[in-house]
């Protein structure tokens, strides 16, 4: 089966050099190259004692501005942080005392613990499927993966919103597992949050924050420091005269060398383009799908690059012993493609499987 739009993915002797059939970018993705010179200059700069090793805000703009064309919002909308969990805390901290947050059951912990530890808000969980049909009129907030983590399901985010909507509910979106293979639209929503290191392909620390000018003044920047201000150079000291008009006003304090990768990671992503990666990674994806069928396995249905297959865990320490790394989670064999991966790796995994 040929792939389609594979001449438009790069070459993965190019941009990435993988010395293991690497099948995991659900939980980290693999940096390309032009990411790994940005952090090594950076690094030798600061081990130089120059300038430019104090790391470079004008490509932490630049970041943002590349994440804000990727999900269709302008960069005013995107704050820059650390942690999806750093995100979601701002947002869980914003809910007043007995409000309910409705999540789908089997949710990534870091939606969930920011609302939960709080201890005076009332949590309820439902099955993915059900969500949408689970918003009630109490429901104060709606917080979701648009991909669930654990087995690739996509959530129904349109039905979602509309019945968050129907009911006067906030919608929280986690397009972690989403973003850099799947085309998405962080317009609708009142906030979004995504880690940068996963199918984004940059490092830990770094991670993005859409919220709607509606919602934006609902929240407090609790960790607002200099970067926070409106003109971040005159607030270096003291309090802050003003904070940013838009979402700057909750960036963190960015973590320099995740950042001059992300920017190089991103440029690739909308180089080659989002469309062209989805239809990379789906095919390898359906390409595994039907390989586990043909095995007599049945992995959970659906149609993005996660395949998980119930039961099969403890296989996975077997296939990292051989080189193929993917992951075990929930008592399921996950395997996540992304454009440094081809059908080769595909049909390496399905022969171990055979096995």
């Amino acid at each position: 089966m040929d792939l389609p739009l594979n001449e438009q993915v790069p070459d993965p002797g190019h941009e990435f050099s993988p010395k293991t059939t690497y099948l995991n970018t659900a939980t980290c993705g693999l940096l390309p190259r032009s990411a790994v010179t940005a952090v090594r200059e950076l690094a030798d700069a600061a081990a130089a004692g120059v300038a430019a090793g104090f790391g470079d805000f004008d490509l932490v703009e630049a970041a943002r501005e590349r994440f804000a064309r990727l999900v269709g919002v302008g960069a005013g909308r995107v704050a820059v942080g650390s942690a999806v969990s750093t995100h979601v805390g701002l947002i869980a901290a914003a809910q007043p005392s007995g409000a309910e947050v409705l999540f789908a059951e089997g949710e990534f912990a870091s939606v969930i613990n920011p609302f939960v530890v709080r201890g005076d808000l009332r949590t309820r969980f439902v099955p993915l499927e059900e969500l949408a049909g689970a918003v009630r009129e109490d429901t104060a907030l709606v917080a979701v993966s648009a991909v669930q983590s654990a087995d690739g399901r996509t959530a129904d985010l349109a039905a979602i919103r509309e019945a968050a909507a129907h009911h006067g509910a906030r919608m929280l979106v986690d397009a972690t597992q989403a973003v850099g293979w799947l085309p998405f639209d962080a317009s609708p929503y009142d906030y979004v949050v995504t880690a940068g290191y996963k199918w984004l392909l940059a490092t830990r620390g770094a991670s993005y924050l859409t919220v709607s000018d509606e919602v934006r003044e609902t929240l407090v920047p609790l960790h607002a420091g200099w970067v926070a201000a409106k003109s971040m150079w005159d607030a270096t000291y003291g309090p802050m005269p003003e904070l940013a008009p838009d979402a700057r006003r909750f960036d963190e304090s960015p973590a320099f060398l995740a950042y001059h990768a992300a920017e190089r990671s991103l440029a690739l992503l909308e180089s080659v383009g989002i469309e062209a990666v989805h239809a990379h990674d789906t095919a390898l994806a359906a390409r595994y799908r039907a390989g586990l069928a043909d095995l007599g396995f049945e992995p959970v249905p659906g149609d993005s690059p996660i395949v998980s297959v119930p039961g099969l865990a403890a296989r996975q320490p077997e296939l990292a012993r051989a080189g193929i790394l993917t992951a075990g989670r929930a008592g399921s064999l996950r395997a996540s493609f992304h454009l440094y991966n081809t059908e080769a790796d595909v049909d390496r995994l399905l022969n171990a499987l055979a096995d």
